[in-house]
């Protein structure tokens, strides 16, 4: 089979290309502009490219025509300003737009200039991208006016059409051992049009095809990370290249979390104030979740894993090893990525899943009328030389305690029920403030934008007191917490510094475990009803009728914020 020439924008680690070369496919040069990405480029595919801004190509055909001619164009722009978790979709889509449609403009270039070799083109980005571009793209929408009249082609002519050649897909449905779902467009030429392969996995019980492959199928054949030092032989689970323990690089390091780090995690995953939940730790009995570019194990799109350490608390639970991730992604164990921690994690979390990538190789072979290779063309041994290996088969030590920064806001409540929240927090919520030395009790009714919010004035829950004596549990609940609990409570300027430094003393509890342990007072109370029903006294403002948990839940967390207040 005559090789396909193949040049990637955007290449960053290069898992786009991967997947490519996998099918026989040459790759010729990759594009980016951070400097990480492009080394990593080179190592693995053994090129010399330089860091190069995609944006030099936007306003000078020159440029565009100093790129090699080539039989496939591949492109993943920068997704960060298209995704959801970017300031929760908000974000400005502005440099997104004009770096797609500068790679757009490549594309029409090379696609239809004299003797144009281009056989087929490939573009990968977030769902959400597809909201901000155009259905179709002239030459004049791109900037080609003047080439266009060169070429004698009328500037108004469709020169790239996404609404017909654009699909969302999952990484699932091509083996990957994550739920990963991208928007991918793109064109086979001679074919005019975009061309999807056939899924070869899938999560419906009826089909024939094989099932979702799995987190913990994958992880159940990866080395533990805590493995001593050895020579023997180990198998790559994806790809059955065999390998030395020793040679498998950024896996066996210690990746625990500090208990300030997993429990904001599993907070934000569990009690999140208007999302709903997801697995703590993660279910390895699904798909991984989406890899994220950042690396994270605060956060609500970490992913994070007990442990092999037999630890409580510091350590308890873990990120995954950069080379856990790259596996998930569908990288050979033999590909390394270069950089810090950070950067690693980064070029593993923006790339395109080999799988995927080698699907859409594969189908525009069979279109193309080409054979296609019987084994795959991996890699069969680590180039270890000039990789910043993780590996240092040690058990971390937790002995430098992360701090938040002066003045961080708090938000948490005990119990999400109800359609409603009793919240503590150190900034008034309705007002979205900034700290204020103060600490407030709040009742938020609903979770979408526009929901209703109740700030409860100090000392209330004298008012609710009486109320709750009368319930079955209540009297035990009053004398558990103002007969242990309430001394747990510090002052507004302690507890704001406890939780800065994210740790509990001897006497006092930070907040977080202040709401976490109330949670866990009125999660063992047996209520003999469900409800509370108001009468003459009015507790909740815009609510009759309301979980009877949430009552107690108001009772503790103002008890909470009078005492610090007054101190």
């Amino acid at each position: 089979m005559p090789s396909l020439s193949v040049i990637d924008f955007f290449c960053g680690a290069g898992g786009f290309s991967e997947g490519f070369r996998q099918m026989g496919f040459e790759i010729i040069k990759g594009y980016d502009h951070w400097k990480p990405a492009i080394e990593t480029y080179n190592h693995n595919f053994g090129l010399n490219c330089n860091p190069k801004n995609i944006l030099d190509f936007e306003n000078s055909i020159e440029e565009i025509d100093k790129t090699p001619d080539t039989d496939i164009i591949l492109g993943s722009p920068p997704c960060v300003s298209f995704s959801n978790s970017n300031k929760s979709g908000k974000a400005d889509k502005s440099l997104g737009v004009k770096l797609t449609e500068t790679f757009l403009k490549v594309v029409a270039v090379k696609k239809h200039q004299p003797n144009s070799k281009l056989k087929g083109w490939f573009m990968e980005n977030v769902v959400n991208s597809r909201k901000h571009l155009k259905e179709s793209y002239t030459f004049e929408n791109l900037g080609l006016e003047y080439w266009a009249y060169a070429h004698y082609i009328k500037p108004n002519t469709i020169a790239l059409n996404l609404k017909e050649n654009t699909e969302i897909i999952n990484s699932a449905d091509y083996g990957s051992y994550q739920a990963r779902k991208r928007v991918i467009s793109g064109e086979i030429i001679n074919k005019g049009k975009l061309i999807v392969p056939k899924p070869s996995h899938s999560n419906n019980e009826n089909d024939s095809l094989q099932k979702w492959n799995t987190l913990g199928k994958l992880i159940q054949k990866i080395p533990k990370p805590n493995c001593k030092k050895s020579s023997r032989k180990i198998l790559d689970p994806i790809y059955k290249i065999e390998i030395t323990l020793n040679s498998l690089s950024d896996h066996f390091y210690d990746s625990g979390l500090y208990k300030s780090e997993w429990r904001q995690s599993k907070e934000y995953k569990l009690n999140h104030y208007c999302m709903g939940k997801m697995s703590f730790p993660e279910n390895k009995n699904k798909p991984s979740r989406t890899v994220t570019a950042t690396k994270s194990g605060t956060s609500r799109e970490s992913l994070v894993y007990k442990s092999e350490y037999s630890r409580k608390g510091n350590g308890e639970y873990r990120s995954p090893t950069v080379r856990e991730v790259a596996s998930i992604m569908g990288f050979p164990f033999t590909y390394q990525f270069l950089g810090t921690i950070n950067s690693k994690w980064r070029l593993v979390g923006n790339a395109v899943c080999p799988s995927v990538s080698r699907a859409f190789a594969n189908e525009l072979l069979v279109q193309l009328d080409f054979n296609t290779p019987e084994q795959l063309k991996i890699e069969k041994e680590p180039k270890l030389k000039g990789v910043q290996n993780l590996n240092d088969f040690k058990e971390r030590k937790f002995d430098n305690q992360p701090r938040r920064t002066k003045n961080s806001r708090f938000r948490r409540h005990p119990i999400k029920t109800g359609n409603l929240t009793v919240t503590l927090s150190n900034f008034d919520i309705e007002k979205n403030s900034q700290t204020d030395d103060k600490w407030f009790t709040s009742i938020q009714y609903g979770t979408g934008e526009g929901f209703k919010n109740q700030n409860v004035i100090d000392g209330f829950y004298k008012t609710i007191e009486p109320i709750i004596a009368e319930k079955n549990s209540g009297p035990n609940f009053i004398k558990t917490i103002n007969n242990g609990f309430s001394e747990k409570i510090g002052s507004s300027e302690q507890i704001q510094e406890l939780y800065e430094m994210q740790v509990s003393n001897d006497i006092l509890l930070e907040p977080t475990e202040l709401v976490e342990e109330l949670s866990r007072i009125i999660n063992n109370i047996e209520f003999e009803t469900t409800d509370f029903i108001q009468n003459e006294t009015l507790i909740f403002k815009h609510k009759n009728i309301i979980p009877v948990e949430q009552l107690f839940a108001l009772y503790a967390i103002n008890k909470i914020s009078t005492k610090a207040n007054q101190k």
